[in-house]
Formats: C-alpha cells, sequence, structure tokens
C-alpha cells in the first residue's frame, strides 16, 4: 500500500472538482448530509456552494495507533441538523471510501430512521479505493492501488497543545 500526501490546496480543489461533478449531472438534491469526521469539510463547502441545508451524522471506525485500525463502526444516534424535517433527496458525502463500510451502513441507517422522509439519496466522496465494497455515486478519483490517505488536517490527530503554545511562541 503506497501513500498519498494531499496539501490544503489540493484537498480544496478535489472539493470544488467534486462540486461541479455534481452540478454537471444535473441531479437535484435539497439536503445535505455529511458523515463525521472527515466528511464534514467537504459537506461544509458543498453547502455552501449550493445553498442547501446541511445535517451531520457522527460516525467513527478507526482507532489503534495513529487511527489506522479499523474497528467496528459506531453510528451516532441522532442526525444533527437545524432544518425541522429531513429534505427528502439527500446527497450524502465522506471524504473517502474505503472499505465501503460506513457508506452503506450509515446509508442504511438513514433509511431505517427517516425512510418516510426520503425519496431518494446518492453519495458523494472525493477518493473511493478499490478495495470498497460500496461504490459512491460521485468520486474525483479512483484509486485502484488503495493508498494511505495523508490529509492536511491530520496535523490535528498528533500534535499537543502544549506543542502548539511552543510553534505560536506564546
Amino acid at each position: 500500500m503506497s501513500d498519498l500526501y494531499v496539501s490544503w490546496e489540493e484537498y480544496h480543489q478535489q472539493i470544488e472538482t467534486l462540486a461541479v461533478q455534481i452540478y454537471q449531472s444535473n441531479w437535484q438534491f435539497n439536503q445535505i448530509v455529511c458523515i463525521a469526521k472527515g466528511g464534514l469539510r467537504v459537506g461544509d463547502i458543498l453547502s455552501r456552494l449550493y445553498n442547501i441545508p446541511l445535517a451531520i451524522v457522527a460516525a467513527a471506525s478507526y482507532g489503534g495507533t495513529d487511527n489506522r485500525l479499523r474497528e467496528r463502526l459506531n453510528i451516532g444516534q441522532h442526525l444533527a441538523m437545524t432544518n425541522e424535517k429531513l429534505g427528502n433527496r439527500i446527497l450524502l458525502v465522506d471524504d473517502l471510501v474505503d472499505s465501503g463500510v460506513s457508506l452503506q451502513q450509515v446509508s442504511q441507517w438513514l433509511q431505517d430512521y427517516y425512510l418516510s422522509d426520503i425519496q431518494e439519496m446518492k453519495t458523494a466522496v472525493i477518493w473511493y479505493k478499490s478495495c470498497s465494497v460500496f461504490k459512491p455515486d460521485y468520486y474525483v478519483e479512483y484509486l485502484s492501488d488503495n493508498p494511505w490517505i495523508h490529509q492536511p488536517f491530520e496535523r490535528y490527530e498528533t500534535i499537543t497543545l502544549q506543542e502548539l503554545v511552543g510553534v505560536n511562541g506564546r
């Protein structure tokens, strides 16, 4: 397995490319649901570009050393949203699809809890790895060699507040 290092500039460009791809598909949706943590930034930017409400579902499946060990998926009990009701045409977003378990299970969770509200749901990610059991509807980059993706915000998973104080001279 190789490594893919992504800068902030590349990361934002990938999200913009994803936004254009969805736009050019002419698919109309009225709700974005992002999977936190990885999909938060993607969902936030898409929500701003499309001016469509954002809802957040918390899910976590990585742990261990450097958060590289895939564990059992835990999905939060509630959907966080400011609207009174979930939209009926959902764009479910995450940063990447690795095993595919998160997108697959969160899609099922949404249908289980919001079935009467949802008419259609599609999925979107930046990176789609070939090892995934779930193929997203929209993706920017297909990764046949299944690299470990080093995203620019990973720094905040390893740096301590004490180190930040030293770096910023405060």
